[in-house]
């Protein structure tokens, strides 16, 4: 039987992994900085700072995992693109990979990003795209990719690596620009935005981590595309939410300026993820709205119902 663990179990598309590791009959093992979620009993949870070597190798130690899928990271919007944790956790992640080889580990996957590649050529393919990150982020996560690999060949692991584009859904940390359009919205609130013409590759965060849950129970070695492979402007996005919530006279398109450097065009070839992984999306992007903005409704609904109780004691 497969033992997989899981960093990042907490996080956005963590926690989205763990029904489908538990669903493909693996024995799971998460971790999280923090106290064991109650909801997730199946589970067998670690608490473990993986930026402590210390305690990465008890946990190593403890778990003796076959498989290994990496989505730790420092991601708190705003920061994580110039953070410098980034180049704390190439040293925790490489120390992580060093510590699964040496327990027997098979295979391991982790999570990188769009932003490795150069931006100025829109369309992004594993095989034909320039690598030319511009951010702390894309740098640190692309060094560790070429690393991944190198260790990989050398010690005789099966690796791979998830890069995300853009994705959204329920749970996403609310400074985002899906969550801020909805709670805006929701909340009667005009919402300013750029002029919205940039294209994108969005995809559903339950998709996104069933597609990281195939990736590694693939053989499928090397950099992966993980987006939609579909072109969506920011625009028709931003009114199509709005439009659900009756506000498309709230939102502001040109009120914010646009960085120089924001690129036109960003969209993921997804041919090796639909041809060699076998993997395809579940949810279009207007389900996957849908789901996202009742997700919305429903917290900010419990949220106000939990101030007013407040108010009346």
């Amino acid at each position: 039987m497969k033992r997989v663990l899981l960093t990042g179990a907490t996080g956005f598309i963590g926690r989205q992994c763990l029904p489908f590791l538990s669903a493909s009959g693996a024995e799971v093992h998460a971790v999280s900085l923090r106290s064991k979620p109650q909801e997730c009993s199946e589970v067998s949870w670690h608490q473990a700072d993986l930026l402590d070597w210390a305690q990465t190798s008890e946990l190593i130690r403890t778990v003796k995992p076959t498989h290994l899928l990496h989505l730790a990271w420092t991601v708190v919007p705003g920061e994580f693109w110039t953070s410098k944790d980034n180049f704390r956790w190439v040293q925790a992640s490489l120390f992580l990979l060093h510590a699964f080889a040496e327990s027997g580990g098979q295979r391991v996957v982790m999570a990188g990003t769009c932003a490795e590649y150069d931006w100025r050529y829109g369309y992004c393919s594993e095989t034909v795209t320039p690598l030319m990150p511009s951010t702390p982020y894309g740098i640190c996560k692309k060094a560790l990719q070429e690393m991944l690999e190198a260790f990989g060949k050398q010690a005789g692991l099966s690796t791979a690596w998830g890069r995300i584009f853009f994705l959204y859904g329920p749970d996403e940390h609310a400074n985002r620009l899906i969550p801020f359009v909805i709670r805006s919205v929701i909340c009667g609130d005009q919402v300013p935005c750029s002029h919205g013409n940039q294209i994108r590759d969005y995809l559903f965060v339950k998709d996104v981590a069933e597609a990281f849950i195939s990736l590694l129970n693939s053989e499928v070695r090397g950099p992966v595309n993980i987006g939609s492979g579909c072109a969506v402007s920011l625009k028709s996005m931003i009114y199509e939410i709005a439009d659900k919530l009756g506000g498309h006279d709230l939102i502001k398109l040109g009120a914010r300026s646009t960085p120089p450097d924001d690129p036109n065009l960003l969209v993921a070839d997804v041919t090796r993820l639909t041809k060699e992984v076998g993997w395809v999306p579940k949810h279009e992007l207007e389900q996957g709205l849908e789901q996202t903005v009742n997700w919305w409704k429903q917290r900010l609904n419990i949220q106000q119902g939990s101030k007013e109780k407040g108010v009346q004691k």
